[in-house]
């Protein structure tokens, strides 16, 4: 009989688990020398801004809070009804010009222009300048034929066109001012083509500047015609209401200073004429005549209990390009005036820490490189290297604070706070993009998109009966790859603290990811048909 030989099968080799070992070594070696020390100082680093942020917030919130239970609003100090009883006994009118600047609005120029066509104020002492930098050729006959109609009513409405958009917003407000009809105004009033004053605007603002010739501007707050058009349209309302009702209102208590908002508000043409002009070297130049005004001295006034309707973005690539020239234009700016405001001698050290350090760096760079960088980053990073060990009273109450202050100013939208947070982190995103292209200068810096307005266009082409499909639109204007990553990114971390860890952290971290996925894949706000 043969002896059979019996040969031991050789080990399989899973090419899967070799990579995954070795991954898994290569993380063990470079984790504790060279991870764990960045990971700390960016943990350091993140904690004091964040910091930074829940003071400036609770200042914030005890100046409102006396303010409000004090009655110690500036413009309550006025008395209107004297001024304008004066005004009309003496018939000492002054003269006021109201600028419309607009570019292809061709959902909505019939309300703005017809708005401020309609304002309550002697037909002889008031100019309406439009100024149409269409490129449409068409749309510019149509806007010029409005313009037409009101000038047959006894309106005198100016329709000012340009070759050319250099300078865009800027330049089209800095050559209306140039119009030789405009030598004799003495204020100048600024309307974006969505925005739709009431009648008595001109009485509840003007006399203001009249009573206080230290005065350079006079700003109303916004009413959101479409605030309930989509959830992505409430989750905008509630950071633009804590805008208007606390630091507009706390920077005009405190110390006469606020951000121009760009349109809604009043300026004494001598006063931008003493701060320069229009400027277009960043893309706030509203922001940019505020500070240089505020520099020469100028004081401004927050009206609260005037708005003006106006309509919010409701698609989100609209929503994202304007957050993207919000972000970046004043950061730019913090960069390009920081030395002329910090050695201005006319104004005062508290003035300019506030503008500097609060107005600027906190709320317009800080703000959003801690909701990204601290929230969306670095605590998610630390589930994944234990060594760093994460304060939770500053990852958990002060963001929580923050967020409770915030929302206080929008009390019906309460119960949308959660949706609020995790879109404001995904926001984030863009916004310290944005801040940093801005500090640098880098490409995109002063890339000038004007935000899309719907108007009444989809009620009145889409009301269609029984059609609950989502309209077809581009796929590759739908997916966005930095929100989809960072959904894979936040969503790796969870499952890691599913597994390892011994808290809950997890559920926010699934939640955020879901939030990314969601915006990723283009399923927020109002989808346009193509």
């Amino acid at each position: 009989m043969r002896n059979s030989v019996f040969l031991e099968p050789e080990p399989e080799v899973n090419l899967y688990d070799d990579t995954g070992r070795s991954l898994s070594q290569a993380w063990d070696r470079i984790r504790v020398p060279i991870i764990v020390p960045i990971l700390r100082f960016a943990l350091y680093v993140c904690i004091a801004m964040s910091v930074m942020r829940f003071i400036e917030r609770v200042y914030m919130a005890i100046v409102i809070g006396c303010v409000k239970c004090l009655g110690r609003k500036r413009y309550t100090k006025y008395n209107l009804d004297a001024i304008k009883e004066d005004l009309e006994q003496n018939r000492n009118y002054p003269m006021v010009l109201v600028q419309i600047p607009m570019f292809n609005e061709k959902e909505v120029y019939k309300l703005s222009i017809g708005a401020a066509c309609g304002l309550s104020w002697p037909s002889d002492r008031l100019i309406v300048q439009v100024l149409d930098d269409s490129t449409n050729e068409v749309l510019r006959a149509l806007v010029e034929l409005e313009c037409q109609r009101w000038i047959e009513k006894g309106v005198n409405v100016k329709y000012e066109t340009r070759n050319n958009r250099n300078g865009y917003k800027a330049g089209a407000l800095r050559d209306g001012l140039k119009k030789p009809y405009v030598e004799d105004c003495e204020f100048v009033v600024i309307f974006d083509a969505d925005y739709q004053p009431e009648e008595d605007f001109l009485w509840r603002t003007v006399p203001y500047l009249l009573e206080n010739p230290e005065l350079a501007l006079v700003q109303a707050r916004w009413k959101f015609v479409n605030a309930n058009e989509c959830l992505m349209t409430r989750l905008q309302e509630m950071p633009l209401d804590y805008h208007f009702s606390v630091e507009q209102e706390v920077g005009s208590s405190t110390c006469s200073f606020f951000g121009f908002n760009g349109t809604a508000g009043v300026w004494r043409i001598q006063a931008v004429s003493d701060a320069g002009g229009w400027k277009d070297r960043t893309t706030v130049e509203d922001m940019d005549l505020a500070v240089r005004a505020s520099v020469k001295g100028w004081k401004f006034i927050f009206v609260g209990d005037l708005s003006v309707k106006n309509e919010l973005p409701s698609t989100f690539k609209a929503y994202r390009f304007q957050q993207h020239r919000w972000s970046c234009g004043p950061a730019n700016l913090f960069r390009k005036m920081f030395k002329e405001i910090l050695f201005c001698e006319r104004v005062s050290i508290w003035k300019k820490f506030h503008v500097i350090y609060a107005f600027s760096f906190v709320r317009k760079i800080v703000a959003h490189w801690v909701t990204f960088f601290f929230y969306c980053i670095v605590i998610p990073a630390t589930i994944l290297v234990p060594e760093v060990h994460l304060p939770k009273p500053i990852a958990v109450y002060l963001p929580a604070t923050i967020t409770l202050l915030n929302a206080a100013s929008t009390p019906r939208s309460l119960h949308l706070l959660v949706f609020w947070i995790l879109f404001e982190n995904v926001m984030s995103l863009h916004r310290s993009k944005a801040a940093i292209i801005g500090l640098l200068e880098a490409s995109r810096v002063n890339e000038w998109i004007v935000t899309e307005k719907l108007g009444n266009a989809l009620k009145q082409k889409y009301s269609i009966p029984k059609v609950s499909k989502r309209p077809r639109s581009r796929i590759a204007e739908r997916i966005h790859f930095l929100e989809l990553i960072m959904g894979m990114y936040m969503l790796h971390c969870a499952f890691y603290n599913m597994i390892f860890a011994n808290d809950h952290f997890f559920i926010y971290l699934l939640l955020q990811a879901g939030a990314f996925f969601i915006i990723g894949l283009g399923y927020i706000g109002t989808i346009v048909p193509t």
